[in-house]
C-alpha cells in the first residue's frame, strides 16, 4: 500500500453510503497523528493492520497461523490488556477493533515491538466490520471490556450493547463460541444481562454474573474505578 492509502485506511472509520446508518456508540476525538505516530503507522500497518474491505473473508486467513481460532476484541482502548492476553493466550488469533486513534497507534507500536503475530488491528466501526466482512459461524469469541456506559438516560440509545448488536454478534459465533463482557457501571451491567438473556442464540454459562477470567489482567483504567469503589461485573454467554 502507498503512504496515502495507509493514511486513508486509518482515517475512514465507517461506511457512509449504501446502508442505513445506526446511532453511533462512539465519539471521535484527537483525530490527528503527529510525526512519530505517523511513522509508527507507516512502518507497521501492512504487517499488523487491516484495511476495511466490503466483502466477506475467512477470519483465519488474515493471520500467519490459520489453524488458530479467531477472537474479536471490540473497543480495546489503549490496548494494555489486549497485548497481555494475546501473549498469554497465544492459542488464539485476535482481530482488534478500535476507532480511538491514539489507542490504535499505541497498541500498534506495542505489538510491533513485541512482534506478536497473532494480532491484527483495524480502525473501523465494529458494526460495519461484522456485518460486511465477517461470515456467520466463524468467530470463537468476542471480548468487549468496559464499553462506554453512556450513563445519562437520554444517551442510552448510544450504548453499544443493544438487542440488534447482540444478535449480530451471536450470528458470527461458532457453536460454543463466547461473548465476554466486562463493565464497572452497575446499571449498565444489568442492562447487558437483560439484553443477552433475551437473545435465543446464546445462553448464560453461569446462573448470573460470571467470575473473572483468570487470564484477563486488571488495567490502570480498572484500578482507577476500584479506587472509586466501582466493582466490575462480568458476563459470559455462549452460542448454543
Amino acid at each position: 500500500m502507498t503512504e496515502n492509502e495507509i493514511i486513508s485506511a486509518i482515517n475512514r472509520v465507517e461506511v457512509r453510503e449504501g446502508i442505513h446508518r445506526t446511532i453511533k456508540s462512539y465519539a471521535l476525538r484527537n483525530n490527528v497523528l503527529d510525526d512519530e505516530q505517523k511513522k509508527i503507522v507507516l512502518d507497521n500497518f501492512e504487517k499488523y493492520c487491516l484495511a476495511f474491505n466490503d466483502g466477506f473473508v475467512s477470519p483465519s486467513s488474515l493471520f500467519q497461523d490459520e489453524k488458530k481460532p479467531v477472537v474479536i476484541e471490540i473497543g480495546f482502548g489503549m490496548g494494555t490488556s489486549t497485548q497481555i492476553i494475546a501473549k498469554e493466550r497465544s492459542e488464539y488469533n485476535y482481530l482488534c477493533l478500535e476507532v480511538y486513534l491514539q489507542g490504535f497507534v499505541k497498541l500498534l507500536r506495542d505489538v510491533s515491538r513485541l512482534e506478536l503475530d497473532n494480532i491484527k488491528l483495524m480502525r473501523f466501526n465494529a458494526v460495519d466490520v461484522l456485518a460486511r466482512m465477517i461470515p456467520d459461524n466463524s468467530i470463537a469469541g468476542f471480548h468487549i471490556f468496559f464499553p462506554d456506559p453512556w450513563p445519562k438516560k437520554r444517551h442510552h440509545k448510544r450504548r453499544l450493547i443493544q438487542p440488534d448488536f447482540v444478535h449480530l454478534l451471536s450470528t458470527k459465533l461458532v457453536k460454543g463460541g463466547y461473548i465476554y463482557l466486562v463493565t464497572d457501571w452497575e446499571e449498565y451491567a444489568q442492562w447487558m444481562m437483560d439484553i443477552l438473556n433475551e437473545e435465543p442464540m446464546i445462553r448464560n454459562r453461569y446462573e448470573g454474573f460470571a467470575p473473572p477470567a483468570v487470564w484477563r489482567p486488571e488495567t490502570k483504567f480498572e484500578r482507577k474505578g476500584l479506587d472509586k469503589d466501582y466493582r466490575s461485573s462480568e458476563l459470559w454467554f455462549e452460542r448454543a
